[in-house]
């Protein structure tokens, strides 16, 4: 690979060096016939034959290049060098000689074309990236491969949220009955309780187009980035609706406006103003609903969450028993478990976990079984909750 790498690099160095030199050469700076020994054009003379024959007047024909001037006179045609006289084209065509001039490429025009290719090269591949950014950026999606089946509890928001998309796509359906779409939703809670999880499911329930992104996304070092992917997020939303927009880690960009006057704070109040731009925007039912999730529900923009834009608020907290008794049972799958465990124990053992902290434990638990070859037990699974820095419920039955 480095071999490659230096073979291009003298490639690009000779190239460069043979432009450089035919670009002197042209300018009479060097001469190449003298610096690699070539012989003179066949019928070289000395300039002084050349003058006397324009003070003759005997010069019939003339070529000036820019390092030689071949003429013709009853002699025949012979050639000279170039004094790089501002009149020696008007002195031949005043002794009545029919005159040509062949411009030769100069080191300036050179540079020019290098910089022009350079220039446009670069603008070319700019124009190029950023197409290919705004392509790849806020991917939509048809089908998560997500579905309730694979989510425990929550059931009473996957049955709400099912009928909220059912009006986003069937909007005629409702309007007549005088209910509007929804907006914007928020799920809020601790972290590690699915809310991602779920979002993507609801968009492969109800069969619309998703586009998952999270705060992160709109944070840049350039200033007014953030707003314009906000822009740019709901215009290519717009164009493949019905669509569901997923905004993960919501309080990153949409925390409370701070009038404090820094670049940070000035940055943060565009992206908010442009969201409640861009969802005041929405039409009564124009296909969209924006679905953002946040740890920190207190810390968003009054405005922001303001009935009209986000309507609705669920809170998605720690399962309950009947949820943990539902997670013990999809995350032991395909898992060895002792006869003597008994996942009621379990069930108590991971109250006010999340769910994210109950599968985390059954896998490291697994991965300690494996070590010595046996079944999960109790032992595993307190080793396990040691190891991931998770505290069980002291209500264990061993």
């Amino acid at each position: 690979m480095r071999r490659n790498g230096a073979i291009r690099v003298a490639l690009l160095v000779i190239v460069l060096a043979l432009i450089a030199v035919l670009a002197l050469d042209s300018t009479g700076i060097i001469d190449i016939d003298e610096l690699f020994s070539v012989s003179r054009k066949p019928n070289y003379v000395q300039y002084s034959v050349l003058s006397e024959a324009m003070a003759s007047g005997s010069v019939t024909d003339a070529v000036i290049e820019p390092s030689s001037v071949s003429f013709t006179t009853a002699s025949g045609t012979f050639v000279t060098d170039n004094p790089d006289s501002a009149d020696l084209k008007e002195r031949l065509l005043e002794g009545g000689a029919s005159v040509k001039v062949k411009s030769g490429v100069s080191v300036t025009a050179i540079l020019d074309v290098i910089f022009d290719v350079v220039f446009f090269g670069a603008v070319a591949f700019g124009v190029f990236k950023l197409i290919d950014y705004s392509r790849k950026t806020f991917k939509v999606v048809h089908g998560t491969g997500v579905r309730f089946s694979d989510i425990a509890g929550m059931e009473g928001v996957k049955r709400d949220m099912m009928f909220l998309v059912d009006v986003l796509k069937n909007p005629s359906k409702y309007s007549g009955k005088g209910l509007r779409q929804v907006k914007g939703v928020i799920l809020e809670g601790p972290p590690g309780n699915g809310k991602t999880l779920f979002a993507k499911a609801l968009a492969q329930e109800t069969d619309v187009n998703f586009i998952a992104t999270k705060g992160a996304d709109f944070q840049s070092a350039m200033m007014s980035m953030g707003a314009r992917k906000i822009r740019m997020l709901f215009s290519k939303a717009s164009r493949r609706k019905p669509c569901i927009v997923f905004i993960d880690e919501f309080d990153s960009i949409g925390e409370r406006r701070n009038y404090a006057g820094t670049g940070i704070d000035k940055e943060n109040n565009r992206i908010i103003t442009t969201m409640l731009n861009e969802m005041d925007g929405f039409s009564p039912n124009n296909g969209l609903m924006v679905i953002a999730a946040t740890n920190s529900y207190a810390s968003l923009d009054p405005a922001l969450i303001r009935p009209g834009r986000f309507d609705l608020k669920y809170t998605i907290g720690n399962p309950d028993a009947q949820t943990r008794a539902k997670l013990v049972e999809i995350y032991s799958r395909g898992k060895s478990l002792s006869p003597e465990l008994d996942t009621q124990a379990l069930v108590v053992a991971f109250d006010g976990l999340s769910c994210a902290a109950i599968e985390t434990i059954l896998n490291e638990a697994q991965a300690i079984c494996q070590q010595h070859g046996d079944s999960i037990t109790m032992d595993h699974i307190l080793a396990a909750a040691v190891k991931t820095g998770s505290k069980l419920n002291i209500r264990i039955n061993r």
